[in-house]
């Protein structure tokens, strides 16, 4: 079992998650998040005087995945995230961690059958 964390833009999300879904890939939690990397926020205009924010508005979406849906999720935010054919920065990052157990509380069925619907 893995733990996929995505962080990306907020106007990818719908791509995003119609990616997801044509493989079978439903379960998520979005939160919404504020951050930088390379980007480094641009500057902007407010009320006439310039300023650079650092923290930007992205999406950080939780998918937790029995091993053989790993490549597949991956692959499809890979695809729907990116900015263009070559991306951007700011496009955002995938983590894949090691996720130990899972236990669903309505029925304490825990590992993969836990995360399966």
């Amino acid at each position: 079992m893995k733990m996929i964390v995505a962080i990306i833009r907020p106007e990818k999300f719908e791509a995003v998650q119609a990616a997801l879904n044509e493989r079978e890939i439903y379960l998520m939690t979005v939160t919404d998040v504020r951050g930088c990397g390379r980007q480094r926020g641009q500057t902007e205009v407010f009320r006439g005087a310039e300023f650079k924010p650092r923290l930007l508005p992205k999406l950080k979406l939780e998918i937790a995945v029995n091993d053989a849906f790993v490549e597949a999720t991956v692959e499809a935010l890979l695809i729907a995230a990116r900015s263009g054919d070559t991306g951007q920065i700011g496009d955002g990052k995938i983590f894949v961690l090691s996720l130990e157990d899972c236990v669903r509380i309505r029925t304490g069925e825990r590992g993969g059958q836990a995360i399966g619907p």
